[in-house]
């Protein structure tokens, strides 16, 4: 009976739920808020198979050169992706705020931001900087999904794409689980964790900012659910990076021609 009652006020809720939508009430901020939360706990990538294997140190090193190839795209892209969003901006202050975030993936003037700092990491797998700067080693299903996230942006509204950004609100603890793990598990690097170090203090503040402007800007019902959505988009992106890299590097270890192979120059 218990569990039965249990389903039913789930039921219920979700029922008040539509009703609400449909109606066209607006969510408060910590509805909001839960609403954001609830997609993070169930489609963020740190659930994904890949992630566990690392953080239980089932990763050969030759895996992790491949995650490391592959995400460096993403990395790359992350600056370009923030320049569009900027020129999206007619507003001096909001431009101001952003624009933190292209320097602190391209750096200043020596270049030293993460960008450089994902190189340092590639390094410490035994990857040589060269062959990952050049991105052309990378996996078709990991270019097709970053590139994917820089159409988003681009063809996408302000208040749309600053809320693709929101997988910063859940960025904290898997960085912390990350770096706790590799240096448990993948010693080797060690030296290389740079980047994570600025990610715990940035990403935070990023996410911070983020959800304060989609509170703000998000004036009817319709475009908080265009946030969620967002967000939802934002973390099938993530997703689909790994399955990418999974499949060719873990299971069934199916590597695509031209594709980065372990061991090989």
């Amino acid at each position: 009976m218990g569990d039965w009652s249990g389903r039913m006020g789930t039921e219920s809720e979700g029922v008040v739920m539509e009703a609400e939508h449909a109606a066209g009430k607006m969510m408060t901020r910590e509805e909001l808020r839960a609403r954001l939360d609830a997609v993070g706990a169930s489609q963020y990538h740190h659930n994904h198979p890949f992630h566990q294997k690392m953080h239980r140190g089932h990763l050969t090193r030759g895996q992790l050169q491949a995650w490391a190839l592959n995400r460096f795209y993403y990395q790359s892209r992350i600056p370009i992706k923030d320049a569009l969003l900027l020129a999206k901006s007619d507003d001096p202050a909001f431009r101001r705020a952003w624009r933190k975030r292209i320097l602190d993936h391209d750096g200043d003037e020596d270049g030293y931001g993460g960008v450089e700092k994902w190189l340092q990491l590639a390094e410490a797998t035994g990857l040589s900087r060269e062959q990952v700067i050049r991105c052309d080693a990378i996996l078709p299903g990991v270019r097709y999904a970053v590139d994917g996230y820089v159409a988003l942006v681009r063809e996408s509204s302000l208040l749309v794409a600053v809320a693709s950004s929101l997988t910063e609100l859940f960025s904290r603890d898997l960085i912390s689980l990350r770096m706790d793990r590799m240096q448990m598990y993948y010693p080797y690097l060690t030296p290389g964790l740079a980047y994570f170090t600025g990610r715990l203090t940035q990403a935070p503040e990023d996410a911070t900012f983020a959800f304060d402007y989609v509170m703000t800007h998000a004036r009817t019902r319709e475009e908080q659910e265009q946030v969620v959505a967002a967000l939802q988009a934002k973390c099938a992106i993530l997703w689909a990076q790994l399955d990418a890299i999974d499949y060719a590097y873990v299971v069934p270890r199916n590597i695509p021609p031209g594709a980065f192979v372990p061991g090989c120059a």
